[in-house]
């Protein structure tokens, strides 16, 4: 195995876009996100990478293979839902930097490319002049009927990171679960550090 991280933007970026949707449609199908992708949903939900010039994809490559990606952009170029979670914080929008999605196939996890991601997203973050770095995630009922017994939770790696929530900070965002027909609402509870 040979793990690389590359950062592309612009046209570089745009032309891994159908490679970061087969990403997230496989790795968020798991649990918590549960995630029944489409390839139609992908292609516009990434839209926004196309249009932001501040985008970033830190892609985690064996050769030439996509085999994990994590975005991000300016907050003001996301989903208008995620930017009206801040709205009572006091916090301009044009300061904080949005850590979008990270997912890596299963069998190159526990190699360092979860810190590569952050650090690569917030060296970027930093180059636009952004104060803050902040990302979401699933909130999901202790008793779900889909979470593993095993399942561990991301937060001890977000805090060693310097990532808190943020107190009533959280998206109502929608998806279709897995083996459900319609999209339905998730609170998402947005983490945030300074840069």
């Amino acid at each position: 195995m040979s793990l690389e991280a590359r950062v592309l933007t612009g046209a570089a970026l745009e032309a891994r876009l159908d490679e970061v949707a087969r990403l997230r449609i496989a790795v968020f199908r798991d649990w918590p996100y549960l995630y029944e992708g489409s390839m139609d949903y992908e292609r516009s939900y990434l839209s926004a990478y196309r249009t932001s010039p501040g985008a970033i994809l830190v892609g985690a490559f064996d050769g030439d293979r996509l085999v994990g990606a994590s975005t991000g952009t300016p907050m003001e170029d996301h989903a208008e839902d995620f930017a009206a979670a801040f709205a009572r914080t006091g916090l301009p929008l044009d300061e904080i930097f949005y850590c979008a999605e990270s997912v890596l196939l299963p069998d190159y996890r526990g190699h360092g490319m979860g810190r590569r991601f952050f650090d690569l997203r917030e060296a970027h973050a930093r180059a636009l002049g952004r104060r803050h770095s902040a990302f979401c995630s699933v909130i999901r009922p202790e008793d779900h009927p889909l979470r593993p017994a095993a399942a561990r939770s991301n937060e001890p790696f977000w805090r060693k990171r310097g990532y808190a929530p943020l107190p009533g900070v959280v998206a109502d965002y929608g998806w279709t679960d897995v083996g459900e027909e319609r999209e339905t609402r998730k609170p998402l509870q947005f983490w945030i550090r300074d840069l």
